[in-house]
């Protein structure tokens, strides 16, 4: 009659195990903190309104003056890098005359850490690789769905610039970009 025995793992002390979960917790920690895994099965949307002119100091109750339209600069349509993008990208003077936004509409793309919003000298094909010297930071993305406006910083000529990019900084990937043509006005 033969016994068969089970092969034993081994024992490992106390003082082995409880430093190596400590590492293994922190490690998985880390890594949720740079990956945030949730957040490709979440959705933001943003229905922000183009923002309208201040009023004018000129017009009076008795004699109303209608309000200058916003004028369009450039537009173009989002292309996808890293992460399915569509929409449509517009810079636009405000009523004003004196301020630019940059319009973001029926964007749709993917939720990711640290997601941002940028303006690029470079062309949307070649800000796939990367945003340029020069680039200007209009702030973190709002929604990864809807309507959105980004104040374009004073002193910044959107006309300088070729692209608008959705760039992840956590990993330094764009998740989509658009060529802005000018509109000829």
């Amino acid at each position: 009659m033969s016994t068969t025995r089970k092969p034993r793992l081994p024992h490992l002390p106390r003082r082995v195990v409880l430093p190596l979960l400590l590492v293994l917790v922190v490690a998985a920690g880390a890594g949720l903190y740079a990956f945030q895994p949730w957040k490709a099965f979440t959705t933001t949307t943003v229905n922000e309104s183009l923002p309208a002119a201040p009023p004018s100091s000129a017009a009076s109750p008795s004699s109303p003056v209608a309000p200058a339209a916003p004028t369009d600069l450039a537009r173009g349509a989002f292309v996808s890098h890293e992460h399915t993008t569509s929409g449509t990208a517009r810079t636009v003077r405000l009523a004003d005359g004196g301020q630019s936004v940059l319009r973001l509409e029926d964007l749709a793309t993917s939720e990711g850490p640290d997601v941002r919003v940028y303006l690029s000298r470079r062309d949307a094909a070649a800000a796939e690789g990367g945003l340029g010297e020069g680039a200007v930071e209009l702030g973190r993305l709002k929604g990864n769905r809807g309507n959105q406006n980004y104040t374009v910083p004073t002193g910044t000529d959107p006309a300088a610039y070729r692209s608008v990019v959705i760039w992840c900084a956590r990993f330094s990937v764009s998740f989509g970009a658009a060529d802005l043509a000018p509109t000829g006005v």
